[in-house]
Order: structure tokens, then sequence, then C-alpha cells
């Protein structure tokens, strides 16, 4: 078994059990006991190099999220593969609570820089392309989306890049007791920050009044760029679902995926709300 010899090069003669870890569709996890102490192992995917993702960059932001007090701690970091090793943590998975993701987004924005950039705007045409180099017919929707994604960025050209996750799904928090958690730190670079407030906005289905109490936490008023960046995380996610048609070996179905993220893209483009921050 492949997570069995990578944890013998990590802990070599000891003896290790491994028990897999559920909820990922990009890598595989397992959740590694050695001596009584407990970790947890991650193994990239395939092609992962594809989606954007450098786990040299990924193993600096989850040392930097680490010493934040907003990661688990890393325990290995294994070469030249880039498997990662980090601390088990127990807690409740998507479990979260506005005001202190506002805050713990806060504290990471203000942290220290991050190696790699994560621009939307560029990432959604690098996927575009990607897939079409591998046999995937990108949607019909994507000219349109990439149209009102245009204008955005002609509205947030002069922000500055701030360190960011850029990955807010609900299974990427853990909730320990008056700790929160953020795991998958793999898409983390220097960033627009309102791409993680809108990320996570739109991945938990926020409304008005939660958004709010969100920017509150956070310590700024701008709802117009949260509700502006809500597209651009769903946009990033339609194109991410029709790349890994193309390259991944998962049993999932990533076509309905980027189906569901293009439809609530434009519910969401067809809200007052959006249309009042555009123009």
């Amino acid at each position: 078994m492949e997570a069995e010899a990578i944890a013998a090069r990590v802990w070599p003669g000891r003896e290790v059990a491994l028990e897999p870890l559920g909820g990922g569709i990009t890598n595989r996890n397992f959740k590694v006991v050695v001596g009584g102490q407990r970790y947890v192992l991650r193994i990239g995917g395939k092609d992962t190099e594809l989606l954007g993702i450098d786990r040299d960059a990924e193993h600096a932001a989850s040392l930097v999220a680490a010493r934040l007090g907003l990661a688990p701690e890393v325990v290995a970091f294994v070469e030249p593969e880039g498997y990662l090793v980090t601390r088990y943590v127990e807690g409740r998975v998507g479990d979260v609570d506005v005001a202190r993701v506002g805050a713990a987004l806060r504290r990471l924005h203000d942290g220290p820089a991050l190696p790699s950039r994560f621009d939307s705007f560029r990432v959604v045409e690098i996927y575009r392309a990607t897939a079409a180099e591998h046999g995937v017919a990108v949607p019909s929707a994507y000219e349109r989306a990439n149209e009102i994604a245009g204008q955005i960025e002609r509205r947030r050209a002069r922000v500055a890049p701030e360190p960011c996750h850029n990955d807010l799904l609900n299974a990427n928090f853990i909730a320990d007791g008056d700790r929160l958690w953020i795991v998958d730190w793999e898409y983390a670079g220097m960033g627009d920050p309102f791409f993680d407030l809108g990320n996570f906005a739109v991945n938990h289905e926020l409304d008005e009044g939660a958004e709010a109490d969100l920017l509150a936490a956070y310590g700024s008023d701008d709802r117009e760029a949260l509700v502006l960046m809500r597209f651009m995380s769903d946009f990033r996610e339609a194109m991410w679902g029709v790349v890994q048609q193309g390259i991944s070996e998962l049993d999932f179905d990533f076509q309905a995926y980027a189906d569901e993220h293009f439809e609530r893209l434009e519910l969401t483009a067809a809200d007052r709300r959006f249309r009042a921050a555009l123009h």
C-alpha cells in the first residue's frame, strides 16, 4: 500500500496504524497513529499541478498558518513528492461560527507574506486552456462569465495582495472547543482578501445578515467587494470542476459539480446586490 510505504519513510522502524479519512475530492488523507501520537498524512492527487497546486508553496503556507495558530502543526514534508504530515486535531468538521471565521481571516490577511500568488482572474483562464488541452469541452457559460469577471477585475485592480487561503469549503474547518482550525492550504497564496470572504460566504450560503456579521468580525464594511467576489469564487470552482473532468482519477461527478457552480454564479449575477456592486 502506497500510504504504508510513505509512512515507513517518515517513521522508519516504527509501528504505524493507518486509517483513511474521507471528504476530499483532490487528495487522499490518512489518520496515522505512531507511538500514541496522531497525525494526518496527505497524499496529493494525480497531476494536481495542472490545478495550480505547488506542494512547496502549500508546505510554506501551512507553516505560516500553523505559526499564526490557524492550522495544525506541520510535522513532516516528504520530498520530492510533496506529501504533507500534520498533527491530527480532534473536533467537529464543518462546524463554523461566522464571527470566528471573520476574525481568523483578519489574522491571516494581516500575517506574513506567502511565496505563491493566487489571482482568480488568471486562474479561470488557465483552467480553460488546461481543460481544452485535455480534451474537455469548455462550457458555453464560460464566455459570459469571463466577460463579467473582466468587469469585476477592473473594479478590484488596485487591491494590494494579501496572504489568503482561497479554498474555504465547509470541510476545511474544524472546531475544537474555543479553537477554530483551517486545513487544506494547497491553494493558499497572495491575492485579493475579499476572494476569501466571498469564497466563504458563497460556500456557506450566507444571507445578508450573516455577511454583515462576517464583515464586522473581519473589520470591514465593504459589502460590494464581498458580493463581487462571491461570483469569482463560483467561477473558479466551476472551472476547477471542468479541468478535473480531464485529469482526475477519482470516482466523482465533476461535470455535475461544474454545472452546479455555473448555475449558482448565474443566480449571483442576476441578483440586485451584485448588479448594484458591479455598476
